[in-house]
């Protein structure tokens, strides 16, 4: 291998870590928003037993992995 292909190479691997740490970012700061934003307190209700709040956590961080994806794709 030469040098050029050794730093292309890290660069791409510099630029996946780069948009994995862009991307969790995004994904956190969606979600803390959502949690920030609905007056329910998903967590505790999950931990009570309440599936309805886990398929609607579910359904959310589903959407938000989906707006994260499309946002980086592009």
């Amino acid at each position: 291998m030469t040098t050029d292909e050794i730093l292309t190479i890290l660069g791409r691997v510099a630029a996946s870590v780069g948009w994995t740490v862009v991307s969790v970012l995004i994904f956190y700061g969606g979600a803390r928003l959502y949690d920030l934003l609905d007056p329910i307190d998903y967590r505790a209700e999950i931990e009570r037993g309440n599936v309805a709040a886990g398929i609607k956590m579910a359904a959310v961080t589903l959407a938000l992995a989906a707006i994260v994806i499309m946002a980086v794709a592009t």
